[in-house]
């Protein structure tokens, strides 16, 4: 990347549970063709998302990301965190200041990672992004509003997400060692060469702080049974429903004469055919008027989209006060 001069990049950040990751665009929204990335996610504290850890990890490969761009300096950042909705007060309060002092910051977008997700599978058209991995959620908009569904956590929600299927899957395996109804022999065998003898598993499971994530590992497992298992197909099958009719709460209804486009984004739909053959069905039952698209890009895509936007004044995406907040120099 040339440099065309100072105030002439901008800066998309994705933080999430498997790190924070970033990277550099020129201003007419170009995919960065520099990213960063770290290993550590971002702590979370009493207060929500811990704001010095964040700077912490951000700070050095912002700079980084400019040196490798040929210097100058950033026009607008764009942050989306997972979490940001309901634990990003540390966050909105603290960067705004931070970022201006550090970096010279004036325009600072501040988002939920749904809506980076958004950002980056569907840009500014409406209609609904589902975005699954671990968790699941969706989120729809008709550039008036922000619509969302699920992405509760694995105890209240997350129907059809990674956790939620490995959760089923072991059920099954659990039903075939007692000799319940439901139970998978299929499953039974990967679960015991995963996790060793199946009276174990609670005493493993029950402890951990990252149970979620532990049963989400078991999710590939089901898919790679479901071809030859009618268990494992299943539970995909049921997987599939929960995330359409999710998807279906969050697209707002189509003003006449539009279609409204419906967008899959996340690790969860790396599982393939097993799990996207019957989501697709899903999808056209439950949402006959949407017309289902490939997302464009990722959640960091849509993180420098936004920042494009905001140093252009074109956003389009509504604001919202735990969604999406643009913060320019001056702000309090």
């Amino acid at each position: 990347m040339t440099d065309p001069g100072a105030g002439s990049y901008v800066l998309g950040v994705d933080s999430g549970g498997s790190g924070l990751r970033a990277g550099i665009a020129v201003p007419d929204g170009s995919v960065p063709s520099v990213r960063l990335s770290s290993e550590e996610p971002v702590r979370t504290g009493p207060r929500g998302i811990d704001a010095s850890h964040f700077l912490e990890q951000l700070l050095p490969m912002a700079k980084e990301l400019l040196e490798r761009a040929g210097c100058g300096s950033f026009s607008a950042v764009a942050v989306g965190a997972a979490g940001m909705a309901t634990l990003g007060g540390e966050l909105r309060a603290e960067l705004p200041s931070a970022l201006r002092q550090s970096l010279g910051v004036r325009r600072l977008a501040l988002a939920a990672d749904a809506v980076t997700a958004y950002a980056g599978a569907l840009g500014d058209r409406p209609g609904a992004v589902v975005a699954a991995g671990t968790g699941m959620i969706a989120i729809g908009t008709d550039l008036a509003s922000w619509r969302r569904a699920d992405g509760w956590g694995h105890l209240l929600g997350d129907c059809g997400g990674g956790a939620w299927i490995g959760r089923a899957g072991l059920d099954a395996a659990m039903r075939a060692f007692d000799g319940r109804r439901g139970g998978s022999a299929a499953l039974r065998a990967r679960a015991e060469e995963l996790f060793g003898p199946l009276p174990g598993l609670p005493g493993q499971l029950y402890p951990r702080t990252d149970r979620p994530a532990v049963l989400a590992s078991f999710a590939p497992e089901v898919a790679r049974c479901a071809p030859d298992d009618p268990v494992a197909a299943g539970i995909l099958r049921d997987a599939a429903a929960h995330i359409a009719e999710t998807a279906a709460a969050a697209c707002p209804p189509p003003a006449a004469g539009t279609v409204r486009e419906v967008a899959l984004t996340g690790g969860l739909f790396k599982m393939g055919e097993p799990l996207l053959t019957p989501l697709r069905a899903e999808l056209a039952k439950q949402l006959p008027s949407a017309r289902q698209v490939t997302a464009a890009g990722d959640p960091l895509d849509g993180a420098v989209r936004i920042a494009a936007d905001v140093a252009a004044d074109r956003l389009r995406l509504p604001l919202d006060p735990h969604m999406l907040t643009v913060h320019t120099e001056g702000d309090s």
